[in-house]
Formats: structure tokens, sequence, C-alpha cells
């Protein structure tokens, strides 16, 4: 039964409309104030709530804000025998869905639930179809549509199920731990342990017993035998984050059990054997690093048997509609918020800026957005003041710590022309003008970097 909450100071009106709502199949309860609706609520747990405007204590419109801050999902329909144009405003501004002038008509009351009941069917109608189309869009835990990320979806297909060893190479924030699961995820081993690490996390006194483990006694606080993650990782996947950071002397070690498959444990005399597929990630050059002498070239060549590298988030902007919507959605169910959407100048701030944080920064930048927001539309107030301003793009993509002249020439190209085309409304041929390149030189680049 649909479940209707009557609020409303006048005895004679709450009789009226619960006789009236039980006869037509609604559970209803009824409360003289705003205040006790409220006390009514948990227990009660509303799909919809009729309340007077103008009531003692609490006003109709001030429970409808409360409401709104509860996060309750009742669908608000605020009546008054007060009827104008702009309480009808004042009241739709404070989240009410409908407004009903008394003195009603009972058909008017009935109609106006029925119409609140056929948008609540659509809106979970259109939540549970954006979450099958986002379904299909996720690889793995991985939302992307665009197709740079598919290509990385494609190569991840082609060697999950081989033991072979997997470079991950990306940015800060791009989602590397991600791909490593999808890899493990999508091979023999998922049913198996996967262990990861962040090779830059652990002291490089403890980080040996970390990886192979120890004997009792092999050092001082070695008050018992340990296991090392090759060990907790058998037969499933070891993930070494930033490998770059591991020091020379564990590179030797490190190279020797990924040739031989055989680990010796810190104050061990014996190998022991492990099956482990490892898995490798860093955000650092690490061909440069090998001519520097900071890492060795046959373990580069033994761990970048495959490669894969994962796209910034500026390279696949397609992707960014779709991971802000997921960000909302679950934001909402974790911060107790109903957020439905973002304006069109937040949107357009998101989709310009040049995210040095890649994937991770958006999704803090969406929870903050949903912390201050005040309304149930994101706004561009509600963004960091840094996206609000004009960005420099040198500063921004050195702030990636992006030294690759190709690539920062291609990065500001794609800002100058999106600033351009911006600033004509669109009009390619004047845009073409002010960048100084041809009009067919344009069209091309615009179809190169994807800009819609």
């Amino acid at each position: 039964m649909r479940r209707v909450l009557v609020v409303d100071d006048e005895e004679n009106i709450r009789v009226v409309l619960r006789t009236l709502l039980k006869k037509n199949d609604y559970q209803v309860e009824t409360a003289e104030s705003a205040e006790e609706a409220l006390g009514q609520l948990e227990s009660f747990d509303p799909d919809f709530v009729l309340a007077d405007v103008r009531m003692n204590g609490m006003t109709g419109l001030e429970l409808c804000a409360e409401l709104q801050a509860r996060s309750s999902l009742a669908t608000v329909i605020l009546m008054s025998a007060y009827g104008s144009v702009d309480l009808a405003i004042e009241a739709m501004k404070a989240g009410a869905y409908d407004y009903i002038s008394k003195p009603f008509k009972q058909d008017e009351v009935l109609l106006a639930l029925t119409k609140a009941e056929e948008r609540e069917s659509l809106r979970r109608e259109n939540r549970a179809l954006k979450r099958a189309i986002r379904k299909e869009q996720t690889f793995h835990g991985i939302l992307g549509k665009s197709g740079a990320i598919q290509k990385v979806f494609a190569t991840i297909d082609k060697v999950a199920d081989y033991k072979t060893t997997v470079l991950i190479q990306g940015e800060s924030g791009t989602g590397k731990e991600l791909i490593a699961r999808a890899l493990h995820d999508g091979s023999s081993r998922k049913d198996k342990p996967f262990i990861p690490l962040n090779c830059g996390a652990i002291p490089e006194t403890l980080l040996e017993s970390e990886l192979f483990g120890h004997k009792k006694g092999a050092f001082t606080d070695a008050h018992a035998d340990k296991k090392g993650l090759f060990k907790e990782a058998d037969r499933g996947t070891l993930f070494l984050d930033e490998i770059g950071e591991l020091p020379l002397s564990l590179q030797v070690k490190l190279l020797r059990v990924l040739q031989e498959g055989r680990v010796r444990p810190v104050g061990a005399t014996r190998d022991e054997e492990v099956d482990v597929r490892v898995i490798a990630a860093t955000v650092r050059d690490l061909r440069h690093e090998v001519q520097e002498s900071r890492f060795r070239e046959d373990l580069y060549y033994r761990l970048n048997v495959l490669q894969i590298n994962v796209p910034p988030l500026r390279d696949r902007r397609d992707d960014i509609p779709l991971l802000v919507e997921h960000f909302i959605e679950r934001n909402n169910e974790r911060l107790g918020q109903q957020i439905r959407d973002l304006d069109s100048q937040a949107r357009k701030v998101l989709l310009s800026y040049p995210w040095p944080g890649n994937v991770r920064e958006l999704e803090n930048t969406i929870e903050r957005a949903v912390v201050l927001a005040e309304g149930d539309v994101l706004t561009v107030g509600d963004l960091p003041e840094r996206m609000r301003e004009p960005a420099d793009p040198v500063a921004a993509s050195l702030s990636t710590g992006e030294l690759s002249i190709k690539k920062t020439a291609r990065f500001m190209e794609e800002t100058l022309i999106r600033r351009a085309l911006e600033k004509t409304g669109g009009n390619r041929t004047a845009a073409s003008k002010i960048l100084e390149i041809s009009h067919r030189a344009l069209l091309y680049k615009i179809k190169d970097y994807g800009i819609q």
C-alpha cells in the first residue's frame, strides 16, 4: 500500500483526507503539526506528505525544507487556503512537488497523488535504465566508453589469462590498481589472492622481509616465522605499485624470483617455490631510470613483457560525464544527499579542466561539491576555486609532472582550440582565424582531439 502522511492543524481536514485516501487504497497516518510529523518519519516512512502551509509552530514550507535536509525520499504536496502564484513558487523552491489550493475537490487531491506516483515511477525507471547503461560501460569495475580506455580494456581481455608479467604505466590518479585488479579478475587466478604493495610506502629495511618473508631469529624483531607477500599471493597475483621506488639491492632478488619462481625468506637456507603472477605499475619513465642507472635494465625488460599505458583523464574527456554521474550517485548513498545533476556551467567547467590529478581528483571534487551543495543541482560555486579560474595550459601540464615536449605541445594545442571555439561560440571559421591556422587544419585537429 502507498503510504501518505497528512499534516494539518485542522482536525476536520485530517478526517476528510484520511477517509478519502483510505477509500482509494492508501495507508494513512495524520499529524496535527509539522513537529509531530517529523517524529513519525522513522516509524511510518511515508511515500507522500500532504501538508498545510500555515500551521502553528513550524510551517509547511519549513517542514518541506527539513524533510530535504533529512534526505527524506517522501514526495511533498502542500495545501493552503491563501493560494497565490508567489506562494506556489515559494513551495516549489522549498522542494514541494505540487501545490493544492483550499478548499479542494477530492479529485484534485487524488490527481495530485497520481501524478506524483507517475513521476516517482518514471524516476525509478530512469535510475534503473542509467544503471543498466552504466553496467554495459563498466569493465571489471572500471567505467569508460571513450576510445582511449576501450583500447586498454581490449588489451586486458587479450592478456589477462597469461602468467606473463605486465607493466602498467600512467600518471598518478589514473587508476593503475584498478587495471591490475581487472587483469587478475579476468584470469583463471581470480579466486586466488590479489595482493597489492606500494613499494614506496615501506622502509627499505623492512621491504625484503615484507616481500620474501623471514625466519624466526633472522633479525632482532623476528620473533616468529613470517610469510612474505610472494607466499601470500601463491597461485594468485602480486601487484607491485610504484616499482620505480624499489631499491637496487632488492631489484636483483626480485629478478631472480621472476626468472626462477622461487623465493628465499630472510634468514633461510633453502628456497621455496611460488606460483605468482606479478603486475607492476609506475608513474616514472623506467627507460629513463635505466639510463640514469637507478633501475636495472634486465629487470626492466623482465617486467616490461607486456605494457599497458593508462590514459590520463584529459585524453578521455568523453568519460567525464559518466564518471561524474557515478560519483554523484555513490556520494548520495554514502552521505545521505539527493543531488540530481549538475548545471550546464558546472558541466562545462568539468569538461574543460585539465585534471592534473586525473580520476582521483575528479572523485574528490565531486565529493566536495556534494557536501557543499545548497540545492539538489551542483553549480560552479560548489567547485574548487582553482577550477573556476582560467587555466594556464603550460602550468597545468607541468603540474602533472609531464616533461615530454611532444605531449605538452598536444595538450596546449587542444586547450587553445577549445578556448577559441568557446570564444567564437563554436564558429570554426572564426576560431581558425584566431588560432592562425587554416579551416581545414582546424577541422582535422578537432577530430583528432575528439572535441565536441
